[in-house]
């Protein structure tokens, strides 16, 4: 009797198993299902952003720009948090359960940019929608007529999304939200030199310098008709009349004062900054202290190059090196040959530092005309998952004898490979992860990792002339500046000169450069933060594994490990290296991968 009691007990405890097996694997697909529908929702929300992936469903249209869409996306994130809050995660894997802590996380996030009424500033000289429009034409496959028909659905659209950023910019202009004037007379000229073009020689008219044999003569003649004429008949005039907004009722309000602490709760939209770009709880006191002592250790190494090059100082030397025309590029097409060359000698050194490496090419390409004045010294925009559009390095060719090239080494590694480059190219084809992972925005790990790329050159074996490891250097202090910068103007109530000041006293960066890079840190507050967090985050964690594993440490296996769950906040990465460690040391996983 007993003995059947037993096997009665054990075939109950057996079918109950079961069914908690099969109660969380129904939950996990529910779950999943969740995750696919806000996505989809992400990618029709945002035409753009799914043109920039691949997903050209929704490629003859803008994003919403108005009031109400953003209130109408409040009301779904709230709908979207109280269902992924409500998911049961208990049986889950880890990377199930941090798939909801992190979407979790995301929504919360957007709900309090909301809230701060960060969207009632829509024109900025940096990333304004002005400059968005004509910015996504280099992601946009024009490959067949369809895709050109397209095209032109959405010029005949823009004065209808301008429109309606001029209304949200109103509503800002109510509400105190103001960019600084003399940055918004700045967006006035920018404006001006965008509308004033016309017909073929428009920033929009592009695509009609090159059309693929798949269209036909007759198709090219009147798609050129058609879109020349959207460019001057709405286009242009749209632009004009966001300009006379722009410089007769907007500017003429903007805030007084350089720093984001003027706006309505400005320190608090300073802390969610910081939070958000640092995925941090570092105080801005805190940062700035920190920027200052690495501005003081990375100028005691300049100085020893410096010396070792026969100046008596740090400031002499960096003297020399402005008028030498031995380190300033010659031609626009100087600068594009150097990135390229970097970039071509870095590449068969790869393996030595990764298992995972990216399959997207890489291309350079100077930046357009349009965008020159106000754009930094170069950027990353990321290819497509499927590699049909390959990863871009724009780069600033403008005014290009001012142009040091000691730091362009060090630019390649951190826009192209091994920086951000890499590391997008792999996030986005990372099996096992919901797209939200694959395609995750955390500015201190991308951005951090980019910097801390720009060190694996000289491991790797590169930065031989003593005069491109200054240049290292100097891309370094840059990013520690930063930290002393942007928490000067945003918190400690710098001025713009003050800045400049800064700048020029603890730099070897150009004149121009100063300038714009001056006008991005006011612009976007927090974001200057992001590189070296991030990058000292990774400095430390590579230590921390060096020490805990001695000779079991493999750099190949470390750099997967960082790369291999996509974009994380740096307390997630922290968790997820600690993790690694322990498994590496515990003998269940290898230390290498190929």
């Amino acid at each position: 009797m007993k003995r059947w009691r037993v096997m009665a007990g054990l075939l109950g405890c057996a079918i109950g198993m079961s069914a908690l097996g099969s109660d969380v694997s129904q939950r996990v697909k529910a779950f999943d299902a969740l995750l696919a529908e806000q996505w989809q929702h992400q990618l029709e929300a945002s035409p753009e952003s799914a043109t920039t992936l691949g997903d050209l469903r929704y490629n003859d249209r803008w994003s919403d720009a108005s009031l109400a869409h953003v209130q109408s996306e409040r009301t779904i994130s709230l709908d979207f948090l109280k269902r992924f809050e409500a998911v049961d995660t208990q049986g889950f894997s880890d990377e199930e359960k941090l798939n909801q802590q992190l979407m979790v996380r995301q929504l919360k996030q957007d709900l309090r940019a909301i809230d701060l009424k960060l969207y009632e500033m829509p024109l900025d000289y940096h990333h304004g929608i002005q400059l968005q429009l004509p910015g996504l034409i280099s992601s946009i496959p024009f490959d067949n007529t369809k895709e050109y028909e397209d095209y032109l659905a959405r010029l005949k659209a823009i004065p209808r999304v301008l429109q309606q950023t001029t209304e949200v910019a109103r509503q800002g202009m109510h509400d105190g939200m103001m960019p600084p004037r003399f940055l918004l007379e700045k967006v006035a000229v920018q404006i001006d030199g965008i509308a004033k073009p016309t017909g073929a020689d428009n920033a929009f008219a592009s695509p009609l310098k090159h059309f693929p044999a798949s269209v036909s003569p007759a198709d090219q003649a009147r798609l050129r008709a058609a879109i020349t004429a959207a460019i001057d008949n709405d286009v242009r005039p749209a632009y004009r009349k966001l300009g006379q907004f722009v410089s007769t009722e907007y500017a003429p309000h903007g805030r007084s004062e350089p720093g984001i602490w003027q706006l309505p709760r400005g320190d608090e939209i300073y802390r969610f900054a910081v939070e958000q770009m640092t995925t941090t709880e570092q105080t801005p006191a805190h940062i700035h202290a920190l920027g200052l002592a690495e501005v003081t250790r990375i100028e005691a190494q300049m100085t020893v190059i410096a010396k070792a090059q026969g100046y008596s100082d740090l400031a002499s030397f960096r003297a020399a090196l402005k008028d030498d025309p031995n380190v300033h590029a010659r031609s626009r097409e100087d600068i594009l040959d150097r990135y390229r060359g970097f970039i071509a000698q870095m590449q068969p050194q790869l393996p030595k530092l990764f298992g995972l490496l990216p399959k997207t090419p890489l291309e350079v390409v100077p930046v357009e005309a349009y965008r020159e004045k106000g754009f930094q010294i170069a950027s990353y925009q990321q290819g497509t998952p499927d590699g049909s559009r390959p990863g871009q390095l724009y780069v600033n060719t403008g005014d290009y004898a001012s142009r040091t090239t000691v730091d362009m080494e060090s630019v390649a590694y951190h826009e192209g490979i091994p920086g951000h480059h890499l590391q997008l190219s792999i996030a986005q084809t990372l099996p096992g992860l919901p797209p939200f992972r694959q395609q995750a925005d955390y500015t201190a790990y991308i951005e951090g990792w980019a910097l801390y790329a720009e060190q694996l050159g000289k491991d790797i074996g590169f930065y031989k002339d003593p005069l491109s490891d200054y240049g290292r250097l100097t891309g370094e202090l840059w990013r520690a500046d930063r930290l002393v910068l942007d928490t000067g103007v945003h918190y400690k109530h710098w001025t713009r000169q003050q800045m400049v000041d800064y700048f020029r006293a603890h730099s070897s960066v150009a004149e121009a450069d100063i300038q714009t890079e001056t006008d991005r840190y006011i612009t976007w507050p927090g974001q200057a933060l992001a590189y070296k967090v991030g990058q000292l985050k990774m400095l430390e964690l590579r230590e921390r594994a060096k020490k805990a594993l001695g000779s079991r440490f493999d750099i190949r296996a470390f750099h997967d490990e960082i790369l291999g769950g996509g974009a994380l906040p740096l307390d997630v990465l922290d968790a997820r290296i600690n993790a690694w460690i322990d498994t590496v040391n515990s003998g269940t996983a290898s230390v290498s991968r190929s």
